[in-house]
């Protein structure tokens, strides 16, 4: 009699275990943004211009080198920093300098910024600039996007045709 009565305590207790569990698992509701917003990121990984062009090395720096690390031209690998600005609706929301990646900072810069914004009609403009020069930009993009209630929309890099792309 007492194995019947610990084994039904031992099923009841598992029983509102379970019931715990499986009412917590869908209350309280939890959401990642408010209702009635959109998610914006900007995301991608470029590599800029390197910081001094490529050198050609004078026949007496050839020779200097031992047999196996002759080459024609040296080139440095660090890279320039890229600046980077993202404007909504007229309101610059984002502006950095991305250092390179890597020890000797030759890797490419990375970004990953996420904005949540109200639903609706955004007027959008990202700018980069990935050379040497101090002032305007390389690339840019501004459009205007219709974002629903709790969409994805990303901002990418494409470096083989040089443009920013909005899906």
């Amino acid at each position: 009699m007492t194995r019947l009565l610990r084994t039904a305590g031992q099923l009841a207790a598992i029983v509102l275990l379970f019931a715990a569990v499986s009412a917590f698992s869908a209350w309280p509701v939890y959401r990642q943004t408010p209702p009635g917003t959109a998610v914006l990121l900007l995301t991608f990984v470029h590599g800029s211009d390197r910081k001094a062009e490529c050198r050609r090395l004078t026949p007496e720096e050839i020779a200097k080198l031992p047999a196996n690390m002759r080459r024609t031209e040296v080139c440095p690998r660090r890279r320039m920093p890229l600046h980077v600005e993202l404007d909504v609706d007229g309101r610059t929301v984002f502006a950095a300098e991305l250092p390179p990646t890597g020890i000797a900072g030759d890797g490419a810069s990375r970004v990953y910024r996420r904005f949540v914004l109200p639903a609706g009609e955004h007027e959008l403009a990202v700018r980069m600039r990935d050379k040497a020069s101090t002032r305007g930009f390389d690339h840019e993009r501004s459009g205007r996007v219709a974002l629903a209630p709790d969409q994805l929309m990303v901002i990418d890099f494409r470096a083989d045709s040089g443009e920013f792309v909005f899906r």
